[in-house]
């Protein structure tokens, strides 16, 4: 049988209707506990050698079919669900860096990570090197160090739509033994899919374009399984773990044993979900499976809407710049990486004043002005005011990332009616 395609998989994979009563769309498995029915039963689930569920916190049908979706339209071996985009963002940081190290990441990323990176993280003893310019190669050549663990990157920046060369960071990482992890979060795996350009781990904010409704906070950690996490650099995923042998025969078994190629997801679900608990509930992850089986028509039309206002912005004569690298005809990274689009998400300056842009904000009618993105329903946010406000006005400068920039997220609505309601906006603003 041949692989199924992307709009199959989005409605199907990871779901066998004979295994739930023939249930046409996946049931809500809304309980703390599962019963183990016999002695043998429950010591095969605990020990790991029969499948099945015994606390939700540890696993639970509907996030499975989830965590088994989202791996199979990604193209990965694994997936885990969790509370939140930060969440599946913190976790696979400790999960790669535990103990200790150093992480490469650029600073055009969403303001919390850049605030994590820079506050938190170093408190763990896992401290980042920062440089500007996502695809300088040399600079990030230069600056990978011996305990160096991994390079982090975002596909898409938020909010300036810089793509970057994931292939050509895939190929440095590689050479230096150590992983390329991706925030995926705008494209989504519709328009790119980061594993098929090298990538090893991406990460979801699914509160977003995966699930599009703007109605449940989630994230999604997913696993490429082609690391080699044998290679000496990281002794977390090769070292025996307690809860994966057994104490009465003194076998022990580390992850890579246990799980071979799904080894760093196994290890953030067993570690990280199971022991800090940040899971995602049941009934989220059917909220997200809902999203998820509409999103190919969803971006497709939030391409076309955030194309067609993008173009009517830089026709504007009070706009001074449109950041939107889906309009930009000439840049070879969309057309490699992105040629369904580059997603929802644009950024505009307003050729004015700080108060402008705030009588602008207060008169959209279509526009929610709320700080979110990826939502049927668009959007519209002073990011420097919100979203990134954790970030330094230096760094923030370096993106030309002023208090004159407004972030939009198109939803599905007219476009006519997107741009009507932004003319007479902005008329407000300067009239």
């Amino acid at each position: 049988m041949t692989e199924e395609d992307f709009d199959t998989k989005r409605l199907h994979a990871g779901y066998r209707p004979e295994d739930h009563q023939y249930a046409s769309s996946v049931p809500i498995y809304e309980s703390a506990a599962f019963g183990f029915g016999t002695e043998a039963r429950a010591e095969g689930i605990i020990g790991g050698t029969i499948s099945g569920y015994s606390y939700t916190r540890n696993g639970n049908p509907t996030t499975k079919v989830l965590e088994d979706r989202i791996a199979a339209l990604e193209g990965g071996v694994d997936a885990v669900a969790v509370g939140s985009g930060m969440a599946a963002i913190t976790y696979t940081i400790l999960n790669v860096a535990e103990g200790g190290g150093r992480i490469l990441a650029p600073t055009n990323i969403y303001g919390a990570s850049l605030d994590e990176f820079r506050t938190l993280f170093p408190k763990f003893n896992i401290n980042f090197d920062f440089y500007d310019d996502v695809n300088d190669l040399e600079t990030v050549k230069a600056a990978i160090k011996p305990d160096t663990k991994a390079i982090y990157v975002e596909s898409v920046a938020n909010p300036s739509t810089e793509v970057t060369d994931i292939e050509a960071l895939a190929e440095i990482a590689h050479a230096h033994q150590i992983p390329l992890i991706v925030d995926n979060t705008f494209p989504t795996p519709y328009l790119l899919r980061p594993f098929e350009f090298g990538a090893d781990i991406v990460v979801y904010s699914s509160t977003k374009g995966i699930n599009g409704h703007g109605n449940v906070i989630s994230g999604l950690v997913v696993d490429h399984g082609q690391f080699d996490w044998t290679n000496g650099k990281f002794p977390q995923f090769t070292e025996p773990e307690f809860t994966l042998g057994d104490e009465a025969t003194g076998q022990q078994a580390s992850f890579v044993e246990k799980f071979g190629a799904s080894a760093f997801a196994a290890r953030i679900q067993v570690k990280y979900v199971r022991l800090f608990g940040g899971l995602l509930s049941p009934f989220d992850a059917y909220l997200v499976l809902l999203g998820l089986e509409t999103i190919s028509e969803r971006l497709t039309k939030e391409v076309a809407n955030a194309t067609a206002v993008a173009k009517y912005l830089s026709q504007n004569p009070h706009v001074k710049r449109v950041y939107y690298s889906g309009i930009e005809s000439a840049n070879p990274l969309v057309t490699k990486y992105l040629p369904k689009g580059i997603g929802a998400i644009l950024a505009f300056e307003l050729d004015g004043t700080a108060e402008q842009v705030a009588t602008l904000l207060d008169h959209v009618k279509v526009f929610s002005y709320l700080p979110n993105v990826g939502d049927a329903k668009s959007l519209i946010v002073n990011p420097t005011k919100t979203t990134h406000r954790e970030i330094p006005a230096a760094i923030r400068a370096k993106h030309a990332l002023n208090d004159r920039v407004i972030r939009l997220s198109l939803g599905l609505e007219s476009a006519t009616d997107l741009i009507h309601d932004l003319e007479q906006a902005i008329n407000q603003a300067f009239h």
